[in-house]
């Protein structure tokens, strides 16, 4: 059974998270041969001042 963890930036709708758990099942049905059932899809909304890239947060960007 896979376990998708999605971390991104906080803001995303519902349906866009919908749309996209959708997605990412469907690919994982077609190229893993699991069942939809067997897919979890986990989303990890972060803000931007808890996210670093280069030393840098984003929310300073």
């Amino acid at each position: 059974m896979p376990t998708i963890r999605v971390e991104m930036f906080e803001g995303r709708t519902e349906e866009q998270k919908r749309q996209y758990a959708k997605t990412l099942t469907e690919a994982s049905v077609q190229v893993l041969g699991c069942s939809p059932q067997a897919v979890d899809v986990i989303f990890y909304d972060i803000k931007k001042s808890d996210w670093a890239t280069g030393g840098k947060l984003h929310s300073d960007q």
